[in-house]
């Protein structure tokens, strides 16, 4: 008898968290989801094509409910190396044999990721200040932590990397949630009349920028947010909710509803239930 399942969310699908942990330490691999976060040019490094494009493959999952809207290629032909010169972002897989020929181009602000031997080959030093200090520190906790939940929630062994992926995808929808959680308070529809309507009007929505960043009292995160707001990525998580907000139904817009519907009216611009210990409250994809 043979059992073919499908995850219970496609986000999932060919996705391997644990490839990533396995090539990089979590300090250095939160320092990488950063530098994509800030939409900067990143190059992977290893000996295998299956670890480049598994472990390429498996950032950009972590950037869920963003999409990375530049160049993105796990596995990079040698003959086609003169794409990391380009000056716009991009995420690209190198086998190391071709390392000598990158070394001998010109390359400018390009993060090179040796997955091999877990460290930076080529860095901007500024990586480990990019996220805020007290988000950072409660994701990496959390992440630490992974196994243990993971057992917590069910898994049959260490290795079982469903439970894991889904421990992994949680943690960083959780992270995105504190960060930007709060944006449908700040898109509204403009009636003909010319005032304000709810957001689940069918007229036109627009989104208030400007009161979105203010309403977090943190002021790293608002020096986080207002670089991160001018990304591509950022752009266009905004504008599918002004057009599309109603049809809109994936994991990280349940989690923005519960993540509303915990806080009263006078609360709506904290963003302290992340800290307070985030893995020992975290909510995990149920099994349909």
């Amino acid at each position: 008898v043979m059992e073919l399942c499908r995850p219970s969310d496609s986000r999932l699908e060919h996705v391997d968290f644990e490839c990533l942990f396995s090539c990089l330490s979590l300090r250095l691999l939160l320092r990488v989801f950063s530098s994509l976060l800030l939409e900067r040019r990143v190059i992977f490094t290893a000996n295998k094509l299956s670890t480049l494009s598994e472990c390429c493959h498996a950032v950009v999952a972590l950037l869920y409910p963003f999409i990375w809207q530049h160049t993105y290629i796990p596995v990079l032909p040698s003959a086609m190396l003169d794409i990391v010169c380009t000056p716009t972002p991009f995420i690209v897989g190198l086998l190391s044999s071709s390392l000598t020929q990158l070394n001998e181009l010109p390359l400018e602000e390009v993060l090179v990721v040796d997955l091999g031997s877990n460290r930076f080959l080529r860095q901007l030093d500024d990586e480990d200040s990019i996220l805020p200090s007290k988000l950072q520190s409660a994701l990496e906790n959390v992440l630490e932590r992974r196994r243990e939940l993971a057992n917590d929630r069910g898994a049959d062994s260490i290795s079982d990397t469903g439970h894991l992926s889904t421990i992994v995808s949680e943690a960083f929808v959780r992270f995105f949630v504190e960060l930007v959680g709060h944006y449908p308070l700040f898109i509204t529809a403009e009636r003909e009349d010319g005032y304000s309507s709810s957001s689940s009007s069918p007229a036109p929505c627009s989104f208030q920028r400007e009161r979105f960043r203010k309403a977090i009292p943190s002021k790293t995160v608002r020096r986080f947010l207002e670089v991160f707001m001018e990304t591509q990525m950022f752009g266009w998580f905004i504008q599918e909710r002004e057009h599309h907000r109603q049809a809109l139904r994936g994991l990280f817009e349940v989690r923005v509803q519960e993540y509303l519907d915990s806080i009263n009216e006078n609360e709506h611009r904290r963003v302290n239930r992340f800290l307070r210990g985030l893995g020992n409250r975290m909510k995990f994809l149920s099994k349909k």
